[in-house]
């Protein structure tokens, strides 16, 4: 299994379908949230809103299926019940699983495509197993209610940058992911006015190896899309650098004075990869 959306992915209540079209049109992809985003007295009317917009025949639906995820419920919940009954009537099947916490969970969702949500502590700590389920295709990590389940009071300092144990969180759910060969989608950014902290996240979530990154506000995918995105100079440089190497025809070499193997290599190689995906 392959995931290939994004790499701005942006949340949209699901009880809120006169905001679908507008969020995919703004967006990569776009994630129908069922969980957080929905009261629970709201969350049938939600799982109703998306069967109402399959078209006449139920298989048209206003979404493309391949840049459309729904968040569910966790499993455990009656919710997360509903929800499954919900999608099978539906031609989504990739979903992000809302608090996912052991592989064992995984079992419930077969036959779709998973981004386990790890955003509780059991979750980091187990994100290793979970990325190593089948119909794990991508870890995302969620910093508030992570801190929430450690009994903390907010996931930043007062100068907007994570405190340690979100930073360790992060870090190990990345890990994770690239370990067992899956994508890794990097938490939102709720301070919604403030695009230039943003945008200095997002570029560090790039240059960290973090194949996407969710978004809470239209506002937002622009800028996440934009620091995935290779400048000219940037690929310029990273084809000079290939051309060289291929030129020098060994594995370690010197270039505008610097060494030159083949990490370095597969940098300049990603940065191709992201240029032509944007193209």
């Amino acid at each position: 299994m392959t995931f290939v959306m994004g790499p701005a992915l942006l949340f949209c209540p699901a009880d809120r379908p006169e905001r679908y079209q507008k969020a995919a049109a703004r967006a990569d992809a776009v994630i129908l949230d069922l969980e957080d985003a929905v009261a629970p007295a709201d969350k049938q009317r939600a799982r109703g809103a998306i069967l109402a917009q399959l078209g006449t025949t139920g298989v048209e639906p206003e979404l493309e299926p391949s840049c459309t995820i729904v968040r569910v419920n966790p499993v455990g919940t009656e919710d997360f019940g509903k929800d499954l009954h919900c999608l099978a009537h539906t031609p989504y099947r990739t979903v992000m699983l809302a608090k996912a916490e052991s592989a064992e969970q995984l079992k419930a969702l077969e036959g779709y495509q998973v981004i386990a949500l790890c955003e509780t502590a059991l979750g980091v700590l187990n994100a290793p197993a979970i990325a190593a389920a089948p119909n794990v295709v991508g870890l995302m990590w969620g910093a508030e209610d992570l801190l929430a389940t450690l009994g903390g009071t907010s996931s930043r300092t007062d100068d907007g940058g994570y405190r340690a144990v979100a930073l360790h969180a992060r870090s190990s759910v990345l890990l994770a992911a690239r370990a067992f060969g899956r994508e890794a989608v990097d938490a939102v950014y709720t301070n919604i006015p403030d695009l230039e902290g943003l945008a200095a996240e997002a570029a560090d979530a790039v240059a960290s190896g973090f194949s996407s990154k969710a978004c809470i506000h239209p506002s937002q995918a622009a800028v996440v899309r934009k620091a995935y995105a290779p400048s000219a100079d940037d690929v310029s440089a990273a084809q000079a650098l290939l051309e060289a190497a291929a030129s020098a025809g060994s594995g370690v070499f010197q270039y505008q004075g610097r060494m030159i193997d083949g990490p370095i290599l597969k940098h300049a190689q990603e940065i191709i990869r992201r240029a032509a995906v944007g193209a």
